[in-house]
């Protein structure tokens, strides 16, 4: 029989609450909104300026 595998917080580390899955607590939960929210969990974009204009004369009708 395979051992149950121990979860923890991604925030704190504590193990996790079955009520708050996968965080400890609902402040911890919060947290991780919180950061959601702000922006903090976003992709960075790089914009490709050095890329010529597509020519209008390979579009097809």
């Amino acid at each position: 029989m395979v051992a149950p595998k121990s979860s923890r917080c991604p925030n704190c580390g504590e193990p996790t609450d079955p009520i708050f899955t996968p965080f400890c607590s609902k402040r911890c939960k919060d947290v991780d909104l919180n950061r959601w929210l702000k922006g903090a969990y976003s992709i960075p974009v790089v914009e490709d300026d050095d890329l010529p204009p597509p020519d209008e004369s390979d579009e097809r009708n």
